[in-house]
């Protein structure tokens, strides 16, 4: 069953240290349940020792001693075998960050992402505003694939699960934070201008020194390659010695014959150790000039060296303290005991790894391998999945039996007869409904045919219909009434409600949705009343208007899907010169006319041998869904003046033109297309200045499409008699 324990374990090169911690009441405090330190019989590092043999030795002692199960492990790996960048983001959405920081592993790790593994943490001191990270630093920490699995295969060898692999520096970081650094100001108090004091551990191991130093929110480690293995291996050199012996003279330095002979020959690697701090100390500065740096914890059993301590704090400048006590840990039956306090410097590393187990860290990054994380949470799934199909087995047994009992019951003599009927009645419903799809294909046929007579008869009328109804649709512009003396006043040609038709032409499509997907766009947005301009677009100097494709004269088909299925687009292009009016001008007329009449005209059309006319909708006509298409706007342009002489170089054609040209006839039954007018002569040139030959006009150009979809007269008279019958109420 698991617990709410967790277990630090720290496998250094001289020994395996363990610190089992729990949750106290105070959430600033933790409580220490148990430890353990076993001494290897070598150091990793000496010559002839076996790692492997050692720290599997080490760890089946520990087993015997402790146990860990149901309790969350936590083990540390050297600095020295990972990576860690921390990486000041410029201001950046906040959702982008994981994205950012991918790009960033990639520039910042020297290998194969597929190859590492890898972590990352917002670290405090930065603001979000208005979805906005700004002085968001981020920590990048890896390691390679193989080392972490390196690290961790004594554990898997005697199935020690463990739930967290962190960094040696940012362990110590997180201890330090924990338990060593007070009164730090809150998140949103921090100014990375006037950082708060801050504080370097130093932590010697055997053959490297870890260095980290943080104000709380900001935080730098490097690790040093010399450690208490160094201070051995001089004395070997210097005193000729073995390794043990001298191993033991470093331990026990003041009680050795000749002490001063023994500090000389260490004196190189206090030199050494000196210079990488200062180093290192001065490299932060330089990065990070307002930081002031206040004091230096000292940790690890190789900072017992009598000497090294005041050695470091004389010549470096800054107070060096190496703890007595650990400020926050309580739990008298561990802190009390001689072996903790022997080695009280070396539990650092396991204090810190609690804290993080324990969800009080200030980095909680992992670098535990993704498959191992995906193996256990699916072989703690398998019970349950393995109880389902159990359940599952044994639901499908009952059920089985059940109707197994059930069947053994029944006499199938009993229902002999009636299954027999049954299978008759079946056979005759499959013939019935097989000679009622033969004769439904028949009278299909015969209605396909008698669709095709029909058609050829009221198919001959259907362009005679779509020419009235366009030609009901152009606006109309009555002639102008004589005065008293019979004179006839021409209308000012801007003036005039004439649009000129210059092109008609159609074009058939099997589905004419595909036309309306490219044509929709020039459909109106919302609805202006007929015969104002276009919200939001005021005149322009010089009565030159623009046009804008998202007018709308009249609701119209606003709301539906559009047409489909096969039909015409019917094309007409043209121009017209009523441009006078800036409330009625440009595409704004075009839409008040033809498209309104098209939108809501009707047409009074011949009945054929039933003689008379009816009226007949565009709708229902099958004209539909007109756009004026790319709407320009309105040009300038000089055209012959109507009231220029013959001989002022008009040219021959003018006679030609006096009177226009005469419309076309009608035939019987319905009324003929409007001529071509020549313009009447305009007093005062209206919209433009005469310049004796020619005029100037704003001349506006137009192209209206719409969809044609024809309906025969019997299909019109059909779709009104369902309409008639629908909206007649039943009787009572």
């Amino acid at each position: 069953m698991a617990s709410d324990a967790v277990w630090g374990i720290d496998i250094g090169q001289c020994a395996l240290k363990a610190l089992r911690c729990r949750a106290h009441d105070n959430p600033r405090k933790l409580v220490a349940e148990a430890f353990d330190y076993i001494e290897y019989p070598k150091i990793l590092s000496q010559p002839g020792s076996d790692p492997v043999e050692l720290i599997s030795e080490a760890l089946k002692q520990f087993l015997s001693r402790n146990t860990v199960l149901g309790d969350r492990v936590a083990v540390s790996v050297s600095g020295q075998s990972g990576l860690a960048r921390f990486i000041k983001l410029p201001p950046v959405e906040a959702k982008k960050i994981p994205d950012i920081v991918r790009y960033e592993a990639k520039q910042q790790i020297p290998f194969d992402l597929n190859d590492v593994v890898w972590d990352y943490q917002r670290m405090g001191g930065g603001s979000v505003e208005e979805g906005f990270a700004l002085e968001t630093e981020v920590g990048l920490f890896a390691m390679k694939r193989d080392a972490v699995f390196r690290a961790l295969d004594p554990f898997l060898k005697l199935d020690i699960e463990v739930d967290v692999v962190q960094l040696t520096p940012l362990v110590l970081y997180n201890f330090l934070l924990f338990d060593q650094m007070d009164e730090l100001p809150s998140a949103d108090e921090y100014d990375p201008e006037d950082p708060p004091e801050s504080v370097v551990i130093v932590s010697m191991g055997t053959d490297a020194t870890d260095l980290v130093i943080t104000n709380g929110y900001r935080v730098w480690q490097r690790s040093v390659p010399i450690g208490g293995n160094h201070f051995t291996k001089a004395l070997t050199r210097e005193l000729k010695l073995t390794f043990a012996k001298a191993e033991h003279l470093k331990r026990n330095a003041t009680a050795a014959a000749d002490p001063k002979a023994v500090f000389q020959a260490m004196r190189p690697v206090f030199s050494d150790l000196l210079t990488e701090l200062q180093r290192s100390i001065g490299y932060f500065s330089n990065l990070d000039r307002a930081a002031k740096i206040g004091r230096v914890v000292a940790l690890g059993n190789a900072m017992k060296l009598p000497g090294l301590c005041r050695y470091l704090s004389q010549s470096l400048g800054y107070e060096i303290k190496k703890p007595d006590s650990y400020q926050r840990l309580v739990g008298s039956q561990v802190l009390t005991a001689p072996a903790f306090q022997e080695n009280l410097l070396s539990f650092g590393v396991c204090y810190g790894l609690a804290l993080q187990g324990l969800g009080k860290s200030g980095v909680h990054t992992n670098l535990l391998p993704r498959e191992i994380i995906n193996d256990r949470l699916i072989r703690r799934k398998k019970p349950w999945a393995v109880a389902a199909a159990a359940m599952f087995m044994l639901a499908c047994s009952v059920s089985y039996a059940a109707y197994s009992l059930a069947l053994s019951t029944v006499n199938p003599d009993t229902w002999k007869p009636a299954t027999s009927k049954a299978q008759q009645i079946n056979s005759r419903s499959g013939q019935l409904s097989s000679e009622f799809e033969q004769a439904k294909t028949e009278f299909q046929a015969t209605d396909q045919i008698g669709q095709h007579l029909v058609g050829n008869v009221e198919g001959r009328l259907r362009w005679l219909e779509l020419l009235r109804a366009i030609n009901k649709c152009l606006p109309y512009q009555p002639p102008p009434k004589g005065d008293a003396k019979g004179d006839e006043k021409p209308i000012p040609i801007p003036e005039r409600n004439e649009l000129h038709v210059t092109n008609l032409d159609c074009q058939y499509m099997e589905d004419v949705s595909t036309w309306y997907a490219e044509a929709k766009k020039w459909e109106p947005t919302g609805a202006n009343e007929k015969g104002q301009p276009p919200a939001g677009n005021p005149p322009v100097p010089g009565g030159i208007e623009p046009a804008n494709p998202n007018a709308n004269p009249a609701d119209g088909q606003s709301g539906e899907t559009g047409p489909k299925g096969p039909g015409w687009i019917v094309r007409l292009s043209g121009h017209h010169w009523h441009n006078a009016d800036r409330d009625n001008q440009g595409a704004q007329f075009v839409r008040n006319t033809l498209i309104d009449n098209i939108l809501h005209g009707k047409v009074e059309l011949p009945l054929g041998d039933r003689g008379g006319l009816e009226t007949v909708s565009m709708e229902e006509l099958g004209v539909t869904h007109p756009v004026l298409v790319n709407p320009l706007r309105v040009q300038p342009q000089e055209v012959i003046n109507p009231n220029a002489e013959p001989d002022t170089g008009i040219g021959g054609m003018g006679h030609m033109m006096e009177g226009g040209m005469p419309g076309m006839p009608g035939m019987p039954g319905m009324p003929g297309m409007p001529g071509m007018t020549r313009p009447r002569p305009a007093p005062g040139a209206a919209a433009g200045a005469n310049t004796g030959n020619t005029i100037s006009l704003l001349r506006f150009d137009f192209d209206v499409q719409f969809c044609w979809q024809p309906k025969t007269p019997s299909e019109r008279h059909e779709a009104k008699e369902k309409g008639n019958t629908e909206r007649t109420p039943p009787a009572q």
